[in-house]
């Protein structure tokens, strides 16, 4: 049977965009109190904010998403082990596949250890960067009160299944309610263990996470897991803001954050690019240059974007905005992407790939020096993706998409 590919629908249209926020991806925004972003933005969807036309080098991308993987119980990620040549799909529902020419075995199997709907489930999953060696790897999910499990589970690096025996608990985080969950892990250049955590849900932040560095919730965090600290399973990189405890939690690297769905570093530069979903307002994208002090502060919830959200809350100093937004008239809860440094697609080289949940646009920015204004490739690559959950790549850096129940790769047309 030879490989399917993403049909190019014509419009994405009402009752395409009701199946997306009936699906409501774990990125999306909805929880007690508050509307989903979803439902928000069919009902205050206007016409399409224009984009830049594509420069003359991205006038050439042809390419079209191609499944690799069909039949999944909504996939949330595709990721490979450092230098292994093989693919895993991660289903929210619990389950963990590994893709071999179309076909899927059963790596790992939590689904009666986790949550699942809206936001919870198993939502990331990162080899550890000498797999090959330790076959170490990490996961984050809810488990069945709802609230955050970050787990290490230890299996032989060629095996076909991991040993559920073998899971060792690294950190958890109590959740409010059902909602903002994050979820992304991953390692860093630096081999240290990036996790992403939401502020914890409801509408408008109420118990004012985003700008407390003392929880866990709406940060990014960034433990050692090769080491050990006391009662600590993992180690604190001691040039985090608060290593010392002072001000705020030992593990956080970057607070002020909603949502953060899917972040991933360049793998040419170390900048860290981060996607925050919206509320009421901008869906953004910031990026964290390598080099900067760690400690950044993202703004929410004095701020949505570079709009004002909370007049009681203090505008932070200093803050990292971001370097794109859009609001709902362009989509309703963006999905974090990449930066694409594969071989197959030298149009997009260079460049920070990303798109949106419910409209399945897909744009881009450069990813050295000032990105400039995004620009929409959803054209070049035979439309709309719709229920675009993830981005990924593989050892060798080709792009792929995790959307409606199948892992696609961005192929050359």
């Amino acid at each position: 049977m030879p490989p399917r590919r993403l049909p190019r629908p014509r419009t994405l249209g009402a009752a395409t965009l009701s199946v997306a926020a009936a699906l409501v991806l774990a990125a999306c925004a909805s929880g007690s109190g508050e509307s989903s972003d979803a439902t928000t933005a069919e009902s205050t969807r206007s016409e399409p904010a224009a984009a830049p036309t594509p420069t003359v080098a991205l006038q050439t991308l042809d390419a079209r998403p191609v499944a690799v993987a069909e039949g999944l119980e909504s996939p949330l990620l595709a990721v490979s082990p450092p230098g292994d040549p093989r693919l895993f799909a991660v289903e929210q529902s619990g389950r963990v596949w590994r893709i071999d020419g179309g076909r899927r075995q059963l790596y790992l199997d939590l689904s009666d250890r986790i949550s699942v709907g809206g936001e919870r489930g198993l939502l990331g999953l990162a080899f550890h960067p000498r797999f090959a060696r330790n076959g170490r790897l990490f996961v984050n999910y809810t488990d069945t009160s709802g609230d955050t499990r970050v787990v290490e589970f230890t299996a032989d690096p060629g095996a076909a299944r991991v040993d559920r025996g073998t899971a060792r608990e690294l950190l958890s985080a109590s959740q409010p309610v059902e909602s903002h969950n994050g979820g992304h892990v991953l390692f860093g250049p630096d081999g240290l263990l990036y996790l992403g955590l939401g502020d914890g849900g409801g509408g408008g932040d109420p118990e004012a996470n985003g700008q407390n560095p003392r929880t866990l919730l709406g940060t990014i965090l960034r433990i050692d897991v090769d080491g050990r600290a006391g009662a600590r399973p993992y180690a604190i990189p001691p040039d985090n803001p608060f290593a010392d405890g002072a001000g705020g939690a030992p593990e956080v690297y970057a607070y002020g954050l909603r949502n953060p769905w899917r972040f991933d570093f360049d793998p040419a530069t170390g900048d860290l690019w981060i996607a925050d979903v919206g509320q009421d307002g901008p869906e953004e994208v910031s990026v964290l240059r390598a080099g900067d002090p760690p400690g950044a502060n993202l703004g929410w919830k004095a701020l949505e974007g570079t709009r004002r959200h909370d007049d009681d809350t203090p505008v932070p100093e200093p803050r990292v905005d971001p370097v794109a937004e859009y609001d709902h008239g362009s989509g309703c809860s963006v999905t974090g992407g990449v930066v694409y440094r594969g071989d197959d697609l030298p149009a997009l080289a260079g460049r920070y790939v990303y798109g949106d949940f419910c409209t399945g646009r897909i744009w881009t920015l450069a990813a050295r020096g000032d990105p400039g204004e995004p620009v929409e490739i959803t054209d070049l690559i035979g439309g709309p993706v719709p229920s675009l959950r993830s981005f990924g790549t593989d050892a060798d850096g080709e792009l792929y998409l995790a959307a409606q129940e199948a892992v696609f790769r961005l192929a050359p047309g």
